[in-house]
């Protein structure tokens, strides 16, 4: 305590002020006039705070559940709040927080272990970080693995393209495209680029590469379903590519669809089936062998973000902070069985099995964070955080995920064998 605390507490007792803005983590003042720690509790309460014991009963309390294993574990201690009412003071359990300390993440938290707000990147049990891949300056917009490669390929808004050694975790190779990288996906040994007025096609086995034409504007989303490549763009049009002269071109536009009447954001295919989603707030199903629409899907108040199909299930999220599970009725057409709501709108949605082949969707936030659910009961497995939102979202083999956020972050993550708590 600094020399001007000390004269408020000697002059004052137990009535010295705490200081506020240390509480909340943001003092720069040194020395500081008012109390860098609680306001003290007078003795002889019966009650237990972090580093002092008023009771021997209170004390035996304490020690027995420090050793029960089944309590909750984070980076900081159970965390106790004071609260006046009825002329006498009161002291109520407040769980942990489930969110990153904003001031941590700046690297100026001072309540170190005190901090009721978490100082990690990520919490759960079951995962872990395995590498952290800094070199793009700008957003993450695709991450793909090519069949039968050993390396790990992402795009980015800055330009480029980086190719990733998966043994080293090295960027060995940077390819500038001279525009940003809007989308991109692989399926077999091909990448597929979204770019604007233009979708490149990459092979990584045969060093093939073809400039496809079709999109208007950004091409938004890629997909591949049924031998046949689908784009869609900002002007509400899906390009369809199939097999044309190997010779000259293995691609060949053979159809726009039109129906939508704003940006086509995401695409998703399930059975024979390919579905879109767009800024207009609908989805629409087509069939894949004719190209026809066979119906559009209204549940949505915002922006469609992001489509994938589970099982039987048609998932979708928006910026209207929900995530729909639709079913198929009867009659054919498909109707919302469930509805999760979020604090903040959804930007992206992935699924993959942890190792004990639970399926798992990943529900990437605007608030900067990824949570993690088990599906179907949507109970909460955990959440990664990062210092921009998470735009990109991708599955890898052998229990390995990976993000790329807004700052050009990509992290690489992977399933535990055995379930571990994450602290760091």
């Amino acid at each position: 305590m600094d020399i001007k605390a000390a004269r408020r507490t000697e002059r004052f007792g137990a009535r010295a002020i705490t200081c506020v803005y240390w509480q909340a983590g943001k003092c720069n003042r040194n020395p500081c006039s008012f109390l860098h720690r609680e306001t003290p509790i007078p003795p002889n309460t019966g009650y237990c705070n972090g580093n002092s014991t008023y009771s021997h009963k209170c004390m035996k309390k304490r020690h027995s559940s420090s050793n029960n294993k089944s309590s909750p574990k984070h980076n900081s201690k159970n965390v106790f709040i004071r609260k006046m009412g009825g002329g006498s003071l009161a002291r109520d359990y407040q769980k942990p927080s489930q969110s990153i300390c904003r001031y941590w993440v700046n690297g100026n938290c001072v309540r170190g272990e005190h901090c009721r707000d978490l100082h990690s990147w990520f919490y759960g049990d079951g995962f872990s970080t395995l590498a952290k891949l800094r070199e793009h300056k700008k957003v993450i917009t695709g991450i793909a693995l090519p069949a039968g490669s050993d390396k790990l390929y992402s795009g980015s808004t800055d330009g480029t393209i980086r190719t990733w050694d998966c043994h080293t975790g090295k960027c060995v190779n940077v390819v500038n495209l001279g525009a940003e990288v809007i989308s991109m996906i692989s399926e077999g040994p091909w990448i597929f680029i979204g770019l604007r007025n233009a979708v490149k096609a990459w092979n990584v086995q045969a060093a093939l590469e073809f400039t496809l034409d079709g999109p208007k504007g950004r091409a938004l989303s890629i997909i591949v379903g049924s031998e046949t490549l689908f784009a869609g763009d900002e002007d509400g049009v899906i390009s369809a590519w199939r097999g044309g002269s190997v010779s000259i071109s293995p691609f060949k536009l053979v159809a726009s669809l039109n129906g939508h009447t704003s940006d086509v954001v995401c695409l998703a295919v399930g059975g024979k089936m390919l579905y879109s989603g767009s800024m207009d707030h609908s989805i629409k199903v087509w069939d894949m062998d004719t190209l026809d629409c066979k119906m559009t899907l209204s549940g949505h108040a915002d922006t469609v973000t992001s489509l994938i199909c589970w099982d039987s299930y048609l998932l979708s999220s928006s910026f209207d902070c929900t995530v729909k599970v639709w079913v198929a009725t009867e009659e054919g057409s498909l109707k919302v069985t469930y509805t999760h709501r979020e604090e903040n709108g959804v930007l992206a949605l992935c699924g993959m099995t942890d190792v004990d082949a639970k399926p798992i969707l990943f529900c990437s936030c605007l608030d900067n964070s990824v949570r993690l659910y088990e599906l179907p009961s949507f109970s909460e497995r955990g959440r990664l955080f990062a210092r921009r939102e998470v735009r990109s979202l991708e599955i890898g083999p052998g229990g390995l995920f990976f993000t790329g956020d807004g700052t050009g972050l990509v992290m690489v993550w992977k399933w535990l064998d055995e379930p571990k708590v994450a602290s760091s």
